[in-house]
């Protein structure tokens, strides 16, 4: 599947804009992390972006994300590629045995937390957005109550990486697609 297939498929199943901006920013974290390990970046970026498609149709976790492989198998997704996603959910207690599934799950619940701080600062942009002010934050936790800390910490401790190293990569990953998040604000490039 090409990235512009699985993009075609993103929006045939996500119609919340908020949604598929949260899926391009996995994507981008997943492109970072495969370029500086050496590995396929369309492979790891396929797994980013499509890691959610199946959520609006699935909202629970008897149905996500195990309820969107057959539909991932019918448009030809491989199904290496379909394990990868489906081991991103915790409940399915599949083994997280690559750095690929690792790196899944490190960079899937990161980036909520990064586009939340990004909008509450009086830029609204990635472009001047640091890791110490996601730290800052993080120690709030009424704010962006709905993104779980310890599984974040968890996450990035598996993939073997400083949970603030991680932000600032996963930081640096979104900036390169600031437009397509809405996260340029107002500070021009």
């Amino acid at each position: 599947m090409t990235r512009d297939e699985a993009l075609a498929l993103v929006r045939e199943f996500v119609k919340n804009e908020g949604l598929v901006r949260h899926m391009l920013s996995v994507e981008a974290a997943m492109r970072f992390y495969a370029e500086k390990f050496g590995e396929d970046v369309e492979t790891w970026g396929l797994i980013g972006l499509l890691h959610d498609f199946d959520w609006e149709i699935h909202p629970t976790l008897d149905q996500h994300p195990q309820d969107g492989a057959p539909i991932l198998r019918e448009r030809g997704v491989s199904e290496e590629i379909i394990q990868d996603i489906l081991s991103h959910a915790d409940h399915l207690n599949l083994p997280r045995d690559t750095i690929r599934r690792k790196a899944i799950c490190a960079c899937d619940e990161v980036t909520g937390l990064i586009t939340a701080v990004a909008l509450v600062r009086p830029s609204r942009s990635l472009y001047d957005l640091e890791a110490g002010s996601v730290k800052k934050k993080w120690k709030d936790k009424a704010f962006a109550a709905g993104t779980d800390r310890s599984e974040m910490e968890h996450a990035a401790k598996e993939f073997g990486i400083d949970i603030w190293e991680h932000v600032g990569n996963v930081i640096v990953a979104m900036r390169k697609i600031a437009p397509e998040l809405g996260l340029v604000g107002n500070i021009q490039q």
